[in-house]
């Protein structure tokens, strides 16, 4: 805080400074403490730390979801993480990379533009030889995809990318998409050369082979979203449990999923040993179950449905007759009661 002189500090010091007594090199101005940044007009920082950080984040579980679906894929060790989240010019982010090398351009459906996701040559061929039936192997000579190669790699960034989706649930409801897979990175001009671009860095190492692979999304493309790159969102997000879209996502997933749906004729209690001494030929007597009666239908462990037997064409079959509410779930255990599975 400033010091205020009073009015006889004031006179004094100008009588002072007309006997001589005070010369004027003896004050010295108060040293300037304010600290001063250097800004870079050509790289202007475009995203802020807290959306950085949101960024990794996202690319944290992106890094996890990758490291399971590939290790179960390749049938080895695979570890993914995010080695970095840093923002620089699109041309920076082209030279970084080597050539030949596997770029994939990815539609971010529904935002605007491309996106890139650059592998690094080695763990591309590590993980082709590791499919081919290797151990894994790196090339020491890195060279274009063949066109055998190339539809390989695709299979991989597909399925990359479906990890990508879920990631980015939280923020987005994405639909990534690869548009094509390019070896030279001069061929892949998806933004201006000074355009800001996030790179995320992920270290990626296969067996005993270790590279990076690198996801480059331009501001452009992410600039609809980047209110939403912000902690109070992310979390409120989190809290908020399942959206809209997350349930769309989840039913989405849920339709593809085999469960076991079962037509069970009957029950009864068999000692282990008929069990084993049964021939083809030999007759089970089941309990409480008569000619005429409704079949359940299981699905998993839970009765669903009433069928009845039929056949359809050369096949067997059952007709679905009436839907199990709850009420009748229990029932239709009271009818059965005291009946075991075998």
């Amino acid at each position: 805080m400033t010091e205020v002189l009073s009015q006889d500090e004031i006179d004094q010091l100008l009588t002072a400074i007309n006997a001589g007594d005070t010369e004027p090199g003896d004050f010295t101005p108060a040293a300037d403490t304010r600290k001063i940044k250097i800004y870079d007009f050509k790289r202007p920082d475009k995203f802020s730390k807290e959306q950085i950080r949101t960024v990794q984040i996202m690319h944290e579980t992106f890094a996890r979801l990758t490291t399971t679906s590939l290790s179960a894929l390749l049938r080895s060790m695979i570890h993914v993480h995010v080695a970095s989240v840093d923002q620089l010019t699109y041309e920076e982010f082209i030279r970084s990379i080597p050539t030949p090398t596997t770029l994939a351009i990815i539609n971010m459906d529904p935002l605007k533009g491309n996106a890139i996701l650059e592998v690094d040559p080695a763990i591309t061929f590590s993980i082709i030889d590791r499919l081919f039936g290797g151990v894994g192997e790196g090339t020491k000579s890195p060279h274009e995809l063949t066109d055998i190669e190339q539809s390989v790699m695709e299979g991989i960034i597909v399925r990359i990318l479906g990890n990508m989706r879920e990631a980015w649930t939280t923020v987005i409801d994405l639909r990534p998409r690869l548009g094509q897979i390019d070896t030279n990175p001069q061929f892949a001009q998806i933004v201006p050369p000074t355009e800001m671009v996030v790179l995320v860095t992920l270290e990626t190492k296969v067996g005993d082979v270790e590279g990076m692979m690198n996801f480059c999304i331009p501001y452009l493309t992410i600039e609809p979203i980047i209110s939403k790159l912000s902690a109070q969102f992310w979390y409120s997000s989190v809290r908020r449990g399942a959206t809209t879209e997350n349930l769309n996502v989840l039913k989405e997933k849920l339709a593809t999923v085999d469960v076991d749906v079962v037509a069970e004729i009957g029950k009864i209690d068999v000692p282990i040993k008929d069990v084993l001494a049964l021939q083809v030929g030999d007759v089970i007597r089941l309990y409480n179950t008569r000619t005429g009666d409704p079949y359940s239908v299981n699905i998993g462990r839970r009765k669903k449905f009433l069928c009845r037997p039929g056949i359809i064409g050369r096949k067997m079959a059952v007709q679905i007759t009436k839907k199990l509410a709850d009420f009748d779930q229990d029932e239709f255990e009271e009818l059965t009661e005291g009946e075991d599975s075998l």
